[in-house]
């Protein structure tokens, strides 16, 4: 039967089971320079090395004058590569499948009054840190279009009123994500996957399945849902209708409704803490991976408890 503990395999990289960790960044281990500390990398191995199915590298950015805060990772120049080669090494050494997330904060306010040429220039930057992201040894690349960061403000009907080659229908608003795939597509082989992280509510759910099944057709390898730039109309906590007996996160919600329109795999994201909860979520085909965030930062052996604890239930069952 389908579990947690199940492999995966994606183009001809076999991720060993179906818990991720999502990239969250660690500022309290990074400073102002963004580059890899001893701490950091310490911290990334010793995830790997208690089990996880894949990493997910947390948001590097593409431009120094890009980032959600002083102190970020950065992947804007060479200088960069040698730590992150290091993380990669070291997490893919214990059988971990690792990816690096590519990143820039944005224009949340005003980015209908950014100059096109700007934008074309933060596109090269993104193909750059692309290639370095391949240079760097990583098993693929993890596209930050949610949170209302750049790529998710292009995809948004609320944020992009924009005129040109960037802004109006939803091919225009994918442009940035199409052609920065048509530069760098030589990078991805059979051996190197492409990840988006995307807003399943940009702003609504149904805009969320949309987008998600044309990263689909782009190439993109796998979704991971997380949530985007709300309907400011939409007063509940949760910022799309769930329906009531759903038992888990309006994020997670998501995850699962958009995994229902697309063949590639679906990664679900959001209050996650214990074994039960994410095997629920597998051994129902409600998503193909689950995310363990902040459970994982607590209990660095969560991985190793999470199997006790599907045994104990198995064996429960099997009575």
């Amino acid at each position: 039967m389908l579990n947690i503990f199940s492999e995966l395999r994606i183009k001809n990289i076999n991720i060993k089971n179906r818990i991720v960790l999502p990239p969250m960044v660690r500022f309290s281990m990074i400073e102002k320079d963004g580059f890899i500390t001893n701490t950091l990398l310490e911290w990334y191995e010793s995830v790997a090395l208690n089990g996880v199915g894949m990493i997910i590298v947390e948001a590097c950015c593409v431009s120094s004058d890009g980032k959600l805060r002083d102190n970020q990772l950065g992947i804007w120049s060479d200088s960069f590569n040698s730590g992150l080669k290091e993380v990669a090494s070291k997490c893919k050494k214990h059988g971990c499948t690792t990816l690096i997330q590519i990143h820039h904060a944005g224009f949340l306010n005003n980015l209908n009054d950014i100059p096109e040429d700007k934008i074309d220039l933060i596109l090269e930057d993104f193909i750059k840190a692309f290639r370095r992201a391949k240079l760097c040894g990583f098993d693929g690349i993890e596209l930050h279009a949610a949170h209302g960061y750049l790529l998710s403000q292009l995809m948004s009907k609320l944020k992009n009123q924009r005129t040109d080659k960037y802004g109006g229908s939803l091919e225009k608003r994918m442009f940035f994500i199409e052609k920065l795939l048509m530069e760098t597509k030589d990078i991805f082989d059979d051996n190197f996957i492409l990840s988006c992280r995307i807003g399943g509510n940009e702003p609504t759910l149904l805009d969320g399945i949309n987008n998600a099944k044309y990263l689909e057709s782009l190439g993109v390898d796998i979704i991971h849902v997380s949530h985007g730039i709300p309907d400011p109309n939409f007063k509940s906590q949760a910022k799309i209708p769930i329906p009531k007996n759903f038992k888990f996160d309006w994020v997670i919600y998501m995850g699962c409704e958009i995994k229902k329109h697309l063949k590639i795999p679906v990664i679900g994201v959001r209050k996650i803490t214990i074994e039960s909860q994410a095997s629920y979520l597998i051994e129902n085909n409600l998503l193909d991976f689950v995310a363990v965030g902040r459970a994982m930062i607590g209990k660095p052996l969560w991985i190793k408890q999470a199997l006790i604890s599907y045994k104990l239930r198995k064996k429960d069952i099997d009575v």
